[in-house]
């Protein structure tokens, strides 16, 4: 599925969401699409129309796509049921529910989207205000995803042309955390924590993880987006910063790692 293909401009704002993140995902991993579908389960045809907007994806697809491509299922799936909703509303409530298939069988047929309105009306002001904010944050991240995609492309040129490596400008880019990087007394900090010596690990959450991601992307290490959430791109950011550095490749950021990120790039 090319990236550039326009999808169809009937879609609900908040299905195109989906398929956007989705798509960002897929090309993030350098996966064709035969791969992906390989690796999910469900056939290359089908990942066709999900990606091209002619399709909902199922629950499980979306859940795959993120195991697969090393993305966040926990906001996809939030955002999938929100879409699933839109979707049910502007397409005679039906949503795609194919199997995993082979590249040679035919379409799979839709059948009824099990949740009713009914079920909507049930849903309380305060998770519905819960929702809205989420997909509010999930629109600004493909925003400024797009603004690293072309802050990359441009120094692929800088580089092409000087012939020298040259920092990342996308690392300096804000995703969905804003990195406020400064420099003081000789260590460089992002605004959300000043800690030399709290470990942080896979699965840790909170400002000391959001500080981490921010000084490895300075560094040249992008865990991709600035979530807050140690997950497996965060691990292996580390791990690559820490190889860089001679430090001991463990994926934890503790005082060693704190103080080469802290000092990266001081002359």
């Amino acid at each position: 599925m090319s990236r550039g293909k326009e999808l169809p401009a009937e879609l609900h704002p908040q299905v195109r969401d989906l398929i956007v993140r989705l798509r960002r995902l897929k090309d993030r991993s350098e996966y064709s699409t035969r791969q992906v579908a390989a690796r999910t389960g469900y056939s290359a045809r089908s990942w066709e129309r999900y990606l091209g907007g002619r399709s909902l994806p199922p629950r499980e697809a979306v859940e795959a796509l993120a195991r697969v491509c090393g993305g966040d299922p926990g906001s996809l799936l939030v955002l999938h049921e929100m879409a699933s909703d839109r979707w049910g509303e502007t397409h005679g409530g039906f949503l795609s529910t194919s199997p995993p298939a082979t590249d040679q069988e035919p379409p799979a047929p839709v059948t009824p989207w099990p949740y009713g309105r009914a079920m909507r009306v049930a849903l309380t002001a305060g998770v519905t205000a819960l929702v809205l904010s989420v997909s509010a944050v999930l629109v600004l991240a493909a925003e400024l995803a797009e603004a690293r995609e072309a802050a990359r492309a441009a120094r692929a040129d800088t580089v092409a042309a000087a012939g020298a490596t040259a920092p990342d400008p996308a690392a300096v880019l804000p995703s969905l955390h804003t990195c406020r990087l400064a420099r003081t007394d000789g260590r460089w900090y992002a605004g959300h924590s000043r800690t030399l010596r709290a470990v942080a690990t896979y699965g840790h959450t909170g400002p000391v993880v959001i500080e981490a991601q921010c000084l490895l992307r300075r560094a040249g290490a992008s865990p991709g987006d600035v979530d807050g959430i140690f997950g497996p791109l965060t691990r292996r950011a580390v791990r690559r910063f820490q190889d860089r550095e001679g430090l001991t490749v463990d994926g934890a950021v503790g005082p060693d790692t704190w103080r080469a990120l802290r000092t990266w790039g001081a002359t």
